[in-house]
């Protein structure tokens, strides 16, 4: 089992920022796969952001050049910086874990966090 912990959602103005964090504890596999999805009212969740361990970050197109995502491996951390923020961001965000080449895992995610942009 692992276990997540977001922070850091809130209230922001159009054009603000905000900084996401999500402890991961558990049973950690040391290649895996961290990153956050997000969920607006009476949509589907999407992929915002992913990064895995030692690679590269990998976004959606709506928050290319906006949002940064990053990771402390040593503290089984993830992190989303978020600039300029739109009204259009506006959702639950969920923190995402996977093991990464080992046969079975499964996802797990946190409880999620609100994020909420004001025009």
């Amino acid at each position: 089992q692992v276990q997540l912990v977001e922070s850091g959602g809130g209230l922001v103005q159009a054009g603000g920022s905000l900084r996401l964090s999500c402890v991961a504890s558990g049973s950690i596999f040391s290649i895996n796969v961290m990153g956050w999805y997000r969920q607006a009212p009476g949509k589907q969740r999407e992929l915002v952001a992913t990064i895995i361990s030692g690679g590269s970050p990998n976004y959606a197109d709506s928050v290319k050049g906006r949002f940064t995502i990053s990771r402390d491996n040593a503290k089984n951390t993830v992190y989303l910086q978020m600039n300029s923020l739109k009204p259009e961001d506006t959702a639950v965000y969920y923190c995402y874990y996977n093991a990464v080449y080992v046969v079975g895992a499964r996802p797990f995610w946190g409880q999620g966090t609100q994020v909420t942009v004001s025009s």
